[in-house]
């Protein structure tokens, strides 16, 4: 059985009318990389439509202010993925002369660009023999062939990378390898995978041994940890509130967030006064407060878990500037403020 013929037979009969497979457009195809990592495509879909509006040309990009891109991406999570478009964008307008390149050496030189995003646009674009390997296609290899070595370790990444290169159809590398995506997405899914109509049923270890629900075997991640995040929503009588940048590196970078206070337990109602970092925050301020949601929010990231409390403080005036509540929508925030935003009414 020829396993490369058969998936991408299967491709050209079953793969989704997707908007980026109507084009070899380098710009357009990075774009619907970029947004599509870690991402779904019914979710994706939206954002990448409303980026290729919004900035049809890599120059747009380039010449867009960064707090409108990360607007934009608001939802999306991740948000260096923004960031890195953006810079990424600005190097081809600006040192590439608007030229996007068009080889894989010099494709993973852009901010946020790895080996799987360069060959994905490599191979699609330019037709260059670069195998990609995603979540996808490390699901369909190790339950096809019954490799069992982790996908996230040092041998398995170089194991499936190998193996992928040898697969490859390097007279149409691009097809072959939008193939075997779309086959691990919609038919050899994590859950549930139609092994009853698959292509590959007859030669596949996985389902001949009864194994595909193990593989791909992925080894543990990094212990979860547990954050308490307590947001200070200032309102004042002339309906202003403090909203401030997040300066410093981490996920959540240059995105704009109430005042946010850490603490090592859950503050309540009882404790809230008492606790120094609040206290010391509201020295010398007259104000009554009041708590938002008595359950904390438990915001999941993937390697922290946010127990999020948002107190309501009412004051006459601000120590600070501050803005109009009404403005708060125009600033990119974390998804976690902007549902608080549109629970609470501003």
């Amino acid at each position: 059985m020829d396993f490369t013929k058969i998936l991408t037979y299967w491709y050209s009969v079953n793969k989704r009318d997707l908007p980026w497979r109507q084009t070899k457009n380098p710009y357009n195809i990075w774009l619907s990389e970029i947004i599509m990592q870690q991402t779904q495509i019914r979710q994706g879909l939206p954002y990448y439509e409303s980026f290729v509006s919004n900035y049809p040309l890599v120059s747009n990009l380039a010449n867009a202010d960064e707090q409108d891109v990360l607007k934009l991406w608001q939802g999306l999570g991740y948000y260096s993925r923004a960031r890195n478009l953006h810079a990424s964008a600005k190097y081809i307008s600006n040192e590439l002369k608007g030229e996007f390149p068009s080889t894989f050496s010099e494709i993973i030189k852009l901010k946020g660009v790895g080996d799987y995003t360069a060959s994905a646009i490599s191979s699609i674009c330019f037709d260059e023999p670069h195998a990609v390997v995603d979540g996808n296609v490390y699901r369909v290899l190790s339950r096809y062939f019954g490799i069992a070595t982790p996908i996230n370790s040092t041998a398995g990444i170089k194991e499936f990378k190998a193996l992928a290169t040898t697969l490859l159809d390097t007279k149409d590398p691009g097809d072959y390898n939008q193939a075997i995506m779309e086959f691990g997405a919609t038919q050899c899914k994590p859950k549930n995978p139609g092994c009853i109509i698959c292509s590959l049923k007859d030669s596949c270890v996985a389902l001949q041994k009864g194994i595909v629900s193990e593989l791909p075997v992925k080894l543990k991640k990094t212990k979860v940890t547990k954050k308490n995040f307590n947001f200070l929503v200032f309102v004042t009588e002339d309906k202003k509130t403090i909203f401030e940048q997040r300066t410093k590196k981490g996920i959540w970078q240059n995105l704009y967030q109430f005042p946010l206070i850490e603490s090592d337990t859950e503050i309540t109602l009882e404790t809230f006064k008492s606790n120094a970092s609040i206290s010391d925050y509201l020295k010398m301020i007259d104000y009554s407060f009041s708590i938002f949601n008595h359950d904390p929010i438990v915001h999941k990231l993937s390697h922290q878990h946010l127990y999020t409390t948002f107190w309501i403080i009412e004051v006459k005036t601000l120590k600070k500037d501050g803005i109009p509540i009404s403005e708060v929508k125009k600033y990119p925030t974390p998804i976690l403020i902007s549902n608080f935003i549109d629970a609470f009414g501003f």
